[in-house]
Order: C-alpha cells, then structure tokens, then sequence
C-alpha cells in the first residue's frame, strides 16, 4: 500500500482551518505517525491565535476619510481613479501582509525592509515568551549541544551573544521553520525580573544588500532589525526604543567580534 505524500501546504491549510474534509483522515494519521509535524502546525495555530488578537481590533476601526471619499460614487469620474486604485491597492497589500502591515512603516514613516525577517521575529517573540514550561528547546545547560545544532542547521556558525553585563541571561533557544529561505534560529534570554529578550537569526538570500538598523514598534513590542552578511537579525522585546538600542549595539558588536 503506498502513502501519499503530505505536502507544507496541506499542514499550513490544517493549521489555518481551510482543509478540505476529505483531506482531514490522511492528515491527521501523518500527524500521529509524525508528532514534529504536529508540533509545527499547533505552532503556527499559536500564530495565528496571537495574530487574531493582535489585529482583529483593526476591523473595528473606522475607515478613514479620505478612503471613504475615493471609493464613493460622487467622485465616479475623472481624476478620482487613479487615487482610488491606489488606495484599493494599498488596503489589498495591508490585508495580504496580515502581521505584517505595522512593520511597513519605519520609525520616520518610510519603508522599512526587509519586511519578513522583522515580521516573522516579532511573531515567534509573541508565541514563545509567554511560555512557562517549554520556552525553549534547548536550554542554556546544554549550550555547546544548542550551538553546534543551530549552526549545523543554518549552515554557518553562530554564537550566542553574552548580554550578563546587561542583566539578561541566556535561557537557551529553539529551530523554527523560516520563510522559504531554510530554517532559522531563535535564541531567548531573560532577566532577573522575568522579561525576555529574542534574537531571530536567519541565513538570507544571495545578493540581498546588508542594512543598517532599522526599528519598528507595535504596541509595547520592539523590534531593532539588521542584515549583515549572509545573516539577518533581529532584537524583539517589550522594552522603550533606548534600551533595546543599547543591547542591540552589543549584539551587533559581539557579533562583529566573532567574524
């Protein structure tokens, strides 16, 4: 008897609740014979659990004036299309984004890139800080074993920066799927009071060019964001802009040193 094979789309449909029926049976054996990829999808579930609570406020959210005026129909004629267009566009791109709409917009209102590598560091902040017993995959205890498995994984070697001298300790880290550029990895630390901290690393594509910092900030959560080399990074915490500017200069600079 043969298996069919189970694609990452059927698991992300799964995950989103838009699998058809007669998929579900096959599913859901691959899912007991297989319990990482179960995990994976109640990860991306998690997701988009926090994704709803975070934006579904939006919807309650008045439109705006200006977008009232250009889709109305006194305004049926003319000059009025090509503003409408791009206001229809503008919320088509807002939509399609999801999580990503707030990290559009850099801390002077421009664009802030590259877009994925700080949306999807904020959203595995959000899913894995709060977690009490499993932050983490690997702890700290074992972090020569957590150092030398994320680097084989990412294809390049990492470390771990030390952020002791500025009171957050390294509780250990985890491997997360990335977005069709291979996996990337999550180190967490935490400080004496509890608060936690994520460094996002991701290998990226050839060719992207290296940036310098970029922030961005959605409610309490921050985010300071870098390309450089063949890596990306990126800070998040729920912390003002000044202090999490401080710990990402020592990142930056122990990284650096590492080269």
């Amino acid at each position: 008897m043969t298996t069919q094979a189970i694609s990452e789309a059927q698991l992300h449909a799964l995950a989103d609740g838009v699998l058809p029926e007669e998929q579900r049976a096959a599913i859901d054996a691959h899912l007991r014979a297989h319990p990482e990829d179960a995990a994976r999808v109640d990860a991306w579930r998690e997701q988009n659990r926090q994704l709803r609570a975070l934006f579904d406020p939006v919807l309650d959210e008045s439109v705006p004036p200006a977008l009232r005026q250009a889709a109305s129909p006194a305004a049926a004629n003319g000059a009025w299309r090509r503003p409408a267009m791009q206001a229809a566009a503008a919320i088509v791109l807002l939509i399609a984004g999801g999580a990503g709409g707030w990290l559009l917009r850099g801390d002077d209102g421009t664009s802030a890139s590259p877009l994925t590598l700080a949306r999807s560091a904020a959203i595995a902040h959000a899913v894995y800080t709060p977690e009490v017993r499993h932050p983490v995959e690997v702890g700290a205890a074992q972090e020569a074993h957590l150092v030398q498995w994320l680097s084989k994984r990412l294809g390049t070697q990492l470390q771990p920066p030390a952020l002791s001298p500025l009171g957050y300790h390294l509780i250990g880290g985890r491997l997360l799927p990335g977005d069709g550029d291979g996996p990337v990895a999550q180190f967490m630390y935490e400080d004496g009071g509890g608060k936690r901290l994520t460094l996002y690393v991701a290998k990226e594509r050839a060719g992207r060019q290296e940036t310098a910092f970029r922030y961005t900030q959605e409610k309490d959560l921050s985010v300071f964001y870098w390309i450089d080399g063949q890596l990306g990074y990126a800070l998040s915490a729920s912390l003002p802009k000044r202090e999490l500017g401080k710990i990402a200069d020592a990142v930056y600079a122990q990284l650096e040193q590492a080269r």
